[in-house]
């Protein structure tokens, strides 16, 4: 495979690491010049996992993302949400014909409340058959720390899946496949909302006993979701792509969107945590994209509606929890 990279964050980055240390060469779109320049003469990215160092033999850095497409068969996106109608609304419709698409986006697009694979198909006629997915749980700090991560792979055909998986398996990649490509979408959006609320509650200076309890709740709500909006999976929740995403994104400090809601808990307001973070926390947008998607799928998701109702409706972040409070179980 002739892999393609859309993306310079810490994600793609990483992406690029485990396909080059395997051998693989990639096409990698680089938006600024200045962040390619500084690739070709450090052999790193300079602002994403600077200690991952690249074999610049194995890389073809573009700022044109035409080209990267054009020279690969197998792409992956691995773009924040919220950027990825900007960075594919002014290249041609038939830049993916033919391809095989690997997202490895963590959210659904802000803009039209679609997940990746419906806005490609609508706008790029992307066939089902040709679309994938990669998912955690999985942070790039530790895949540069080069410590052992588990990636999984979904796809509607498992054999043509796990080619791709294999691409990327190693020493210090794991690879699991399976079939459920909404349910482990909409798992990564869910699970980005829950961790901004472990976040809200860490920064009220809630307990371990409370996290506890607040996550287990939250997992069994993700569940009563997925198997609405997924209804023909056999998947199992608990597996690592569901629930073990879950738990590291609420645990992790790593994490952005715990971080973010830390931020949110000790009283910074929206604006303030998203430029102190100075990165993208996926489950601020993914909150109102949930809360709209859920008027269609009719799920019960109250913590969810709550964490929504913090961050986009301006309920402080005490009187919400004290609402979630009464939820769990």
């Amino acid at each position: 495979m002739q892999f393609g990279i859309i993306g310079s964050g810490s994600w793609a980055t990483a992406i690029a690491k485990i396909l080059t240390d395997n051998g693989h060469s990639i096409n990698w779109w680089v938006r600024k010049e200045e962040t390619i320049n500084s690739i070709k003469k450090r052999k790193h990215n300079p602002h994403y996992l600077s200690t991952a160092y690249f074999d610049l033999g194995l890389i073809k850095l573009s700022s044109s993302l035409e080209e990267v497409a054009a020279n690969s068969n197998t792409v992956v996106i691995a773009l924040p949400s919220a950027y990825v109608h900007d960075a594919l609304s002014k290249v041609p419709a038939t830049i993916f014909e033919n391809k095989r698409i690997i997202s490895a986006v963590k959210g659904i697009l802000p803009h039209s409340n679609q997940l990746v694979q419906e806005y490609l198909a609508m706008h790029f006629k992307v066939k089902p058959e040709n679309y994938f997915t990669v998912l955690g749980p999985c942070h790039a700090e530790e895949v540069a720390a080069e410590k052992l991560s588990y990636l999984t792979f979904s796809g509607n055909n498992l054999q043509r899946t796990q080619l791709i998986a294999d691409s990327f398996k190693s020493e210090f990649i794991n690879t699991i496949t399976n079939t459920d490509l909404l349910g482990a979408q909409y798992a990564a959006v869910l699970k980005n909302i829950y961790a901004l609320g472990a976040g809200i509650a860490h920064g009220l200076d809630y307990g371990d006993n409370f996290l506890s309890v607040f996550i287990a709740n939250a997992a069994k709500e993700m569940n009563g979701f997925l198997k609405i909006a997924s209804p023909n999976a056999e998947e199992d929740y608990a597996s690592s792509v569901y629930l073990g995403d879950l738990l590291v994104t609420c645990y992790s400090l790593y994490s952005r969107n715990r971080t973010f809601g830390n931020m949110i808990g000790k009283g910074y307001s929206v604006k303030t945590a998203q430029l102190e973070l100075n990165m993208v926390a996926e489950g601020y947008n993914a909150s109102k994209c949930i809360h709209l998607t859920n008027k269609t799928i009719h799920a019960n998701i109250p913590i969810a509606d709550a964490i929504f109702s913090i961050l986009w409706e301006q309920i402080p972040a005490a009187e919400g929890f004290k609402t979630i409070e009464t939820l769990l179980r």
